[in-house]
């Protein structure tokens, strides 16, 4: 990359609150990764444009329940606060093996896939009588239960994990929780990172870690996104009233390395383009996956840190968003990695 300039001379350092863990972990993989890399140039060149372009800012919703008008369920209410952790529990592998059509689902007129199509069966399941909030009824979910929850073209990826994941959220609160995850946000005491915590130790399906050289590696992925959607949904009120938002990482899943690489700001080895761009599933745990997931965090985070030094302040998780939603047009870029997993 030719000599550096003083900012990047130590373009890994780690900030001083690492609570999570999650950038000390992957930065190894970042430092010692022999398939993916960052241009520090182009991250400079993505902010420097972002700040151009105003049109581009993208912000968590301060309004409460803003963002679920369409296609998510709030009554602001704890059965509010359970249907969320069951969102984000069923929150991953929306795509479609090579060939295959995606599965879609239809609400309210409109034909939905990935995670819009997700909440809106949620949302339609509640409308039909589901209780989805009901920790009870969860603990005992069927497999065809669920079936008929994301009925639509296809059939849903993962569905008998999904239905595991379920069953394990009504278990835990139960078991735990009085049924409400409500209590369990209580527990925290206003901390995003103490939640963070909680998901990941009670619940093994959010338990999203790896190993990389005999090293763990951390990323909790919907761990972290659960405590964003929160704080979306409250507009950092109530249950989603949080001291340390800005602690959270980037959401590691396949859109956001898809929307770096066409940004030029992650880089793929020629072997490792090959095999996304025709497609070909990479192994859960591979050393080219954990290393697209791990230059994706520090990707966004070198992105906050070059918005910092252009006097625009925005936590990971609204350029996480920002990026997520220009991946919305994907028609327009090289296709994304594909891992069947239940951690994104």
């Amino acid at each position: 990359m030719g000599d550096m300039t003083t900012w990047q001379a130590d373009l890994y350092a780690l900030p001083v609150n690492d609570q999570l863990g999650v950038l000390s972990s992957t930065k190894f993989v970042v430092e010692q990764g022999k398939h993916v890399w960052i241009n520090p140039q182009q991250v400079e060149a993505l902010s420097k444009a972002w700040i151009q372009d105003q049109t581009l800012q993208v912000a968590i919703p301060t309004a409460p329940g803003q963002w679920f008008t369409d296609y998510h369920f709030f009554d602001g209410t704890e059965r509010t606060v359970n249907w969320m952790l069951v969102l984000d529990a069923l929150n991953f592998c929306f795509w479609a093996e090579k060939g295959q059509a995606r599965w879609t689902m239809h609400y309210r007129g409109e034909s939905l896939n990935g995670y819009w199509a997700e909440a809106a069966s949620l949302k339609r399941a509640v409308e039909e009588g589901i209780p989805l909030w009901d920790a009870t009824y969860l603990s005992n979910i069927s497999c065809e239960t669920v079936a008929h929850i994301f009925r639509g073209t296809q059939t849903i990826p993962l569905l008998e994990q999904r239905a595991a994941h379920l069953q394990e959220v009504g278990r835990v609160l139960l078991e735990n929780f009085s049924g409400q995850f409500a209590h369990a946000i209580e527990q925290t005491a206003g901390s995003a990172v103490q939640l963070v915590h909680l998901l990941v130790h009670y619940f093994s399906s959010f338990r999203d870690v790896t190993h990389y050289q005999q090293r763990e590696i951390r990323f909790f992925k919907r761990a972290q996104i659960c405590v964003a959607d929160l704080y979306g949904a409250f507009g950092g009120q109530q249950w989603g009233k949080f001291t340390d938002i800005d602690q959270l990482t980037a959401f590691a899943d396949y859109k956001l390395p898809q929307v770096l690489r066409h940004c030029k700001v992650i880089v793929y080895n020629s072997t490792l383009a090959e095999q996304v761009d025709n497609q070909q599933l990479l192994a859960c745990g591979s050393d080219e996956e954990i290393e697209i997931r791990a230059v994706t965090i520090w990707a966004c985070e070198l992105l906050r840190r070059a918005m910092h030094r252009r006097g625009c302040d925005m936590t990971v998780a609204e350029i996480d968003q920002r990026l997520w939603l220009l991946g919305q047009q994907a028609e327009k870029m090289l296709p994304y990695h594909r891992t069947l997993t239940i951690y994104y």
